[in-house]
């Protein structure tokens, strides 16, 4: 069962932290399918306040929240959600106030939840080839690692460019997300597509170009590099956990400790003999490299096997068909 979007209530949510320059350009351009535009000001000056009393001087759609201390993007967003929910929004999408999206692509992102195929659309930057001319150099090996990362920990491997902040939500999916448990601040796009994974949540990409002109974005390079990579590894060892050990044991739970057995055994023992045929100056003899090489080779084939199983387990089936049914 699908709608149309005329008869879905459709709610935008911009956190907003130093983007006074910006927002009420944005605000100016989100079209009318929207039915309620939520600015949340997240604790920052820099004209943020004044510019979203202004929007919403100009457009009688926008609701002013506030946080008095900076909470993160993370923190804002969750706040505008809640609002919404209160106001029985069907569909809630996250736009930043930076101008470094097109509210008049919202049609395009919403489409998949409008035709019941998803549960959760984000933008995609990189699939057009053409649209990455206009992205930093820096930006597009950053977002390459992320993504790889992201994969790993979300389980989404079919997806790219996690950490864009253009995405929609259906509002009975929304409901069974632990927003408590996400993380407040930068990572949390990445750290909703682990908690979207969890529940199994269909999750789609949809390509749109980014647009960068004067703004300064607010995500630190050294935090990213040192500490998304350890979030991203806290989240795949939690979901290989919850999903192939606790709530089911299959075929591919048992390939990956088959894996670790084998290749812990084979490098422990290859260790151990190098070094001792370094004490006493001696060749490994070419059964004790086969006896070391061996596990090894057969661990990485049952590694492969279970990253095979992973790669296909993503989850296809939408659950807001389940939820309104």
């Amino acid at each position: 069962m699908s709608y149309h979007p005329s008869e879905l209530k459709i709610s935008v949510v911009i956190p907003c932290y130093k983007v006074g320059e910006h927002l009420a350009k944005t605000v100016a351009r989100i079209g009318p399918e929207v039915s309620r535009i939520y600015c949340v000001i997240d604790g920052c000056e820099n004209g943020s306040m004044e510019a979203a009393k202004w929007a919403q001087s100009q457009d009688r759609r926008v609701q002013i929240l506030s946080h008095a201390n900076n909470q993160g993007v993370g923190r804002a967003f969750i706040t505008g959600y809640q609002e919404a929910a209160k106001d029985h929004a069907d569909i809630i999408i996250k736009l930043d106030g930076d101008g470094q999206m097109n509210p008049e692509e919202i049609p395009q992102l919403i489409e998949p939840l409008v035709r019941g195929e998803a549960d959760y659309v984000k933008g995609n930057r990189f699939f057009h080839l053409e649209h990455l001319q206009s992205m930093p150099i820096v930006r597009i090996f950053g977002n390459a690692a992320l993504s790889f990362f992201s994969k790993l920990s979300s389980g989404y491997w079919n997806l790219f460019d996690p950490t864009n902040g253009f995405v929609a939500i259906h509002a009975k999916v929304a409901e069974h997300i632990p927003w408590s448990k996400v993380h407040n601040r930068y990572f949390f796009e990445s750290d909703l597509l682990f908690h979207l994974y969890m529940i199994r949540a269909v999750v789609f990409d949809v390509p749109m170009q980014a647009q960068y002109g004067n703004e300064t974005s607010g995500l630190s390079i050294i935090k990213t590099i040192f500490q998304f990579p350890c979030f991203h590894f806290i989240n795949f060892v939690r979901r290989i956990f919850y999903c192939y050990f606790l709530r089911e044991f299959n075929i591919a739970s048992l390939n990956l400790i088959v894996s670790i057995v084998l290749i812990g055994f084979g490098v422990s023992f290859g260790t151990i003999n190098w070094v001792r045929g370094n004490e006493l100056n001696q060749l490994a003899s070419a059964g004790t490299v086969m006896f070391a090489a061996l596990p090894v080779i057969l661990g990485w084939q049952a590694l492969l096997a279970f990253l095979a199983y992973d790669v296909g387990n993503y989850p296809k089936k939408p659950l807001q068909q389940t939820f309104r049914a």
